[in-house]
């Protein structure tokens, strides 16, 4: 499956700030973007879609930067999808121009119906805070964890 950079550097942004702003404090941009190997111009345009979501909220001055709107619990995986790229968990649907053949609504019921079901069931269900304990599982201590005194 393919995303979009937009939906995979979001979700990476998210993930990032969660990670890093535990303790309370903010991250900044320019964090996130050396940290994650993402383009500071094009991430600032990304925020801004998380920030009008209600996913994140930017704080301003010299310790400023972005923390979550929303505790990771309440933050579903469909929902930042959803803003990102509404494309990704629509349904499958025929253009008005085709003219869809037997073969072609079987297998848009038997198969790209039933994926995009399951698929949105399951970021529907799985949390960013689920997400952030999954890669920790899996990076184990891998993930790098910065603490300001």
């Amino acid at each position: 499956m393919k995303v979009s950079t937009r939906v995979e550097y979001g979700l990476l942004a998210l993930t990032d700030i969660a990670i890093h702003s535990e303790m309370g404090g903010t991250v900044s941009s320019a964090d996130i973007a050396e940290r994650q190997g993402i383009s500071q111009k094009y991430l600032e345009q990304i925020m801004l879609g998380l920030r009008q979501g209600g996913f994140v909220k930017g704080m301003k001055g010299s310790r400023g930067g972005y923390q979550l709107a929303r505790s990771a619990e309440k933050i579903y995986l469909s929902e930042i999808l959803n803003a990102l790229d509404n494309s990704i968990l629509a349904d499958n649907v025929s253009s008005e121009d085709e003219q869809p053949s037997e073969i072609r609504e079987s297998v848009n019921v038997c198969l790209w119906d039933k994926l995009n079901g399951y698929m949105r069931r399951f970021t529907e269900h799985m949390s960013l805070a689920d997400l952030i304990k999954e890669c920790k599982n899996e990076c184990g201590s891998k993930v790098e964890y910065m603490y300001y005194i």
